[in-house]
């Protein structure tokens, strides 16, 4: 079934499923154990400086010979350090977040680097398009982390019909065969997930944070830091509290730091001061798998 599809062909992998870069979560175990089930893993390099970004990288390349992909946070002030590095390594696929990525553009392909940006609107998308981007990803509001102002599937079909010649990588709410049929059906090439693979056996979140997402409801997952212009989604605990608090007494942005964020510790077991990045999806998964078991899984029900 996806012998044929562009995105698979594009970037030489097996299926069209892609793990979202998660900052600070997804390293080599996981982006080598998401590759060798035959999706794409990406590594998360968010607010981490190059010395651990090439750690992972080298250890990834040790773990799996099949492609893999960094995502580069665009607001890292080492950002620099972090595109030379990619260069060197010649890491395959680059996926770009938080900023505006035109600027590397040029220097990826001259080192014949893919780049695919991750967009919130089907505006940004074209723009991609038009600068040379290989793909695009279009992130929905459903997902975990920071969010722009969409719905997923209705960003689907308003970017298809804007896109003349690069795939379309639809994120946000996709967990299962069901939810990635009903994005291919509306005109994605591929799928991206982030909050599914949180609950990996090869994840390395600490199992309190694992188990926070088997527990949690819809009531459970809130949208934080709206006053910082960066909103957040996030599972409900005390950090989530503090920054509901900070809103309601009209705090500045600058009272929160970005590093107490980016910088958070999610193997730590103190789960209650960091936040809990998970999209909606998560008041649907009940169960840890492994990589292999739930990209087999969607595999499945969509062939």
């Amino acid at each position: 079934m996806f012998r044929e599809n562009p995105l698979v062909k594009l970037l030489g992998i097996k299926y069209p499923i892609i793990q979202g870069g998660m900052a600070g979560i997804s390293e080599s175990q996981l982006v080598s154990a998401v590759s060798n089930a035959g999706g794409l893993g990406t590594i998360g390099s968010g607010l981490m400086p190059a010395s651990w970004l090439e750690k992972e990288i080298k250890r990834t390349k040790e773990l799996t010979k099949n492609p893999f992909a960094v995502n580069l946070f665009i607001q890292n002030p080492k950002i620099e350090e972090l595109v030379r590095l990619i260069i060197k390594e010649q890491v395959p696929i680059v996926f770009t977040g938080g900023g505006n990525p035109l600027p590397l553009f040029s220097y990826f392909q001259a080192a014949g680097i893919k780049i695919i940006p991750v967009v919130p609107s089907p505006r940004l998308a074209k723009k991609m398009e038009d600068n040379g981007a290989e793909a695009v990803v279009v992130e929905g509001l459903e997902s975990g982390g920071h969010i722009g102002e969409n719905t997923t599937f209705c960003l689907i079909s308003q970017t298809k019909k804007m896109l003349k010649k690069i795939p379309l990588i639809a994120a946000g709410g996709i967990y299962d065969g069901k939810t990635a049929k009903a994005a291919f059906l509306l005109g994605a090439d591929g799928i991206q997930m982030g909050t599914r693979f949180l609950a990996s056996k090869e994840c390395q979140i600490h199992e309190n944070y694992k188990k926070k997402i088997l527990e949690a409801t819809a009531d459970d997952i809130t949208v934080v830091c709206r006053f910082t212009g960066h909103p957040l989604r996030v599972i409900k605990n005390q950090f989530s509290e503090e920054m509901k608090k900070l809103e309601e007494r009209g705090a500045f942005p600058e009272e929160i730091k970005a590093e107490r964020i980016a910088g958070a510790n999610p193997i730590s077991g103190n789960i209650e001061n960091i936040p809990l990045l998970a999209g909606l999806s998560a008041a649907d998964i009940s169960e840890i798998k492994s990589c292999q078991e739930i990209i087999d899984e969607i595999v499945k029900e969509i062939t």
